[in-house]
């Protein structure tokens, strides 16, 4: 497996579109006005969702199944976008046998976040760029006064991704769109949304046999669920470049935002990973819960996932900031397991 640094053609013509690679995703590398449509219907309905879920629970309450099933598919999709979109396909954390391989590319195309190439195309062009011209969605965008700031915060959670011009896959991602099984999950990018969608309600209309637990499922663990982890992921890309501690050195703005970690399944000790990206734990100080770096573990055990990008105790040292937030942790324990 390769890792970003290893795919990243800077030619001119790769920059041109000269490759002759296979186009790996819909839209190509500009979005189409029927593109952008879709997109903001994906937004706006879950979010609309996520808005009437508090008063909507008052009123009718919500059953444990569609909890359950909340709960379920929303650390599907999110650990389908941490191990396999973020963690394996874009930074090569790990190795993975084939059918893990494919388990995860679904499972990261159910968090309905965008086709699997064009989302990791854009995470390694972040991380080529990271809170500097060029980056993709970095809050200090428009600069650092408190209005910039706010501006480039709506930029860096939601407003770069109705922006036309799109990360050239062909030259951040080519080793995605050559392999004809992934380059397929990525095209199938709306089947694996539909499907998404549609476990709940059939699972609750099921369980339930009736009409009303259908679609209450299917408001909780569809629509809220969806809601509730775009804003999550967005919050990395925002959040975690704007405020946070940063006990590890990198050369962006990344920061550790400790109230995230569970529900972004580690992604927010988001310091250490701007500071070594190809690490397979995010969460490397005692105390910082990773459930990612856990199930990699589990995969590893079982044979699914090998050499593995552990970070040992000399390489956490060596990443260390020697300033004053990186001095106060000087003596907490890295856990390197």
């Amino acid at each position: 497996m390769t890792t970003s640094s290893d795919v990243i053609d800077d030619s001119p013509d790769a920059d041109a579109g000269g490759s002759a690679l296979p186009s790996a995703t819909l839209g190509g590398e500009q979005k189409r006005s029927l593109e952008q449509i879709t997109l903001l219907l994906f937004i706006t309905v879950p979010f609309l969702a996520l808005l009437a879920a508090v008063p909507l629970a008052w009123g009718w309450g919500v059953s444990w199944l569609d909890l359950g099933l909340l709960v379920f598919m929303y650390f599907l999709g999110c650990h389908g976008i941490t191990i396999g979109f973020h963690r394996y396909f874009t930074h090569g954390s790990f190795k993975a046998k084939r059918p893990l391989r494919i388990a995860l590319a679904v499972m990261g195309s159910m968090a309905v976040e965008g086709p699997l190439v064009r989302w990791v195309a854009d995470h390694r062009k972040h991380h080529k760029f990271s809170d500097a011209e060029g980056d993709p969605h970095s809050p200090w965008r428009f600069g650092e006064t408190i209005p910039a700031l706010m501006k480039g915060l709506w930029w860096a959670h939601i407003a770069w991704m109705f922006d036309e011009e799109q990360t050239p896959q062909e030259k951040y991602a080519p080793d995605l769109i050559k392999d004809p099984a992934i380059r397929a999950v990525s095209r199938q990018f709306i089947f694996w949304t539909v499907v998404s969608l549609a476990i709940p309600p059939l699972v609750g209309g099921l369980v339930t046999m009736s009409w009303w637990g259908a679609f209450t499922a299917f408001f909780w663990g569809s629509l809220v669920r969806v809601a509730l982890l775009h804003h999550v992921t967005w919050s990395i890309n925002s959040i975690c470049h704007a405020v946070g501690k940063r006990p590890f050195k990198s050369r962006d703005r990344s920061g550790n935002v400790w109230w995230l970690a569970i529900l972004s399944c580690g992604e927010s000790w988001h310091n250490l990973h701007h500071a070594d990206p190809t690490s397979a734990r995010h969460g490397v100080m005692r105390g910082q819960v990773d459930s990612s770096a856990r199930f990699i573990r589990w995969f590893e055990l079982a044979g699914w996932a090998y050499d593995v990008r552990w970070p040992s105790r000399s390489r956490i040292d060596s990443r260390r900031n020697t300033g004053e937030d990186g001095s106060r942790r000087r003596k907490a324990s890295a856990d390197a397991a």
